[in-house]
């Protein structure tokens, strides 16, 4: 499974941006996709999941501000974050839950400056 993550960048307190990745390869084998992130000099932590019957979850922090979706069709999971604050400031990652392991993506910056 090859995973491709895209639409971070700069953005200001209080907006908006909306992460997709892309999954190709076995995607059949796929049961769960989450979005990870890691700031500098700070843990990775988790931020969201969403199985293949569309449950989701979060971490209690972000709930309300972030949400994680996906369109099965195209393979492509979201993760739209709103009210963005500067500690959201990290690298996020796509991972994908396989029978095989887990496949991540190579991450993509977001940056809330104030």
């Amino acid at each position: 499974v090859q995973l491709v993550e895209s639409g971070g960048g700069l953005v200001q307190v209080g907006g908006s941006l909306r992460l997709s990745c892309v999954a190709s390869g076995s995607t059949f084998s796929i049961g769960f996709m989450a979005w990870y992130r890691q700031a500098p000099g700070k843990y990775r932590e988790l931020v969201a999941t969403i199985t293949n019957n569309d449950s989701t979850n979060y971490q209690n922090s972000l709930k309300g501000r972030f949400t994680i979706s996906r369109d099965s069709a195209k393979n492509t999971v979201f993760l739209q974050m709103n009210n963005l604050k500067p500690e959201d400031t990290a690298v996020y990652n796509c991972a994908a839950g396989t029978t095989t392991g887990l496949y991540e993506g190579q991450g993509t910056q977001v940056t809330v400056s104030s």
